[in-house]
């Protein structure tokens, strides 16, 4: 009885799990496909401005952010199927990251980086790891109203790349702390319920790795963690 009811226990889970899994990938389809259309009347609308030179300065970072978009729509489009692993190099990826960032967010934020990883390349689906870091990076913005410090420390260790993404805003709210990956727990100040979720899934589910609150409270901010196996 007692071998049946754990065998029970682990096909329950399991079935739950393959559930979540599919409501997941059916909202990541239909967000994409909801973008999809206004996207290419923005491409459109763009390719016009393009035509007056005066608007140059304006349309490369319009560009840059409908490209990524575009890009990002894309693989939002293929959750639930499992993503291209590549070898990337993780320095670039954080300082290209921090230098999109500057250009969009206040200019009351200031970013500091403090990367020391030699290994050039680890296995990594890009679009998926700038997403999370970006992500990250949005709510500590939105928690510190507008005005405060970013900091990006990465470091390698034996079998693994750790990354810390730091904030000055005022901690997260404990009664949520302990559930803030669930899909739909949020705050006031930080996101909408889904990003950290689809964050943790892309961290943990995709490349193996871990995501997690490093620490958190009113008086230093909060600390996220992000621990990625080199193979």
């Amino acid at each position: 009885i007692f071998l049946f009811a754990i065998l029970a226990y682990f096909i329950f889970n399991a079935a739950k799990r393959s559930e979540q899994n599919q409501v997941w990938a059916g909202m990541a389809k239909e967000t994409a496909h909801q973008i999809g259309t206004p996207l290419s009347s923005l491409m459109a609308w763009l390719e016009l401005l393009k035509q007056n030179p005066e608007n140059e300065s304006m349309t490369i970072e319009m560009d840059k952010d409908l490209k990524r978009l575009e890009t990002i729509t894309e693989r939002f489009s293929k959750i639930g199927s499992k993503p291209k692993l590549n070898d990337e190099n993780i320095t670039k990826i954080i300082e290209n990251s921090i230098s999109y960032m500057e250009k969009r967010f206040s200019k009351n934020i200031k970013f500091e980086k403090n990367i020391s990883v030699i290994t050039k390349k680890i296995k990594l689906n890009r679009v998926l790891l700038i997403w999370v870091i970006e992500n990250i990076c949005k709510n500590a913005a939105d928690a510190m109203k507008g005005e405060g410090k970013i900091t990006i420390n990465c470091s390698e260790h034996d079998e693994e790349i750790q990354m810390y993404i730091s904030d000055t805003g005022t901690g997260i709210d404990k009664s949520i702390m302990k559930s803030i990956f669930m899909p739909g727990i949020t705050s006031k100040n930080r996101g909408w319920g889904l990003g950290l979720s689809l964050s943790k899934r892309i961290v943990e589910d995709y490349h193996k790795g871990k995501l997690f609150v490093q620490n958190s409270n009113e008086e230093e901010g909060t600390t996220f963690c992000i621990i990625l196996p080199k193979s």
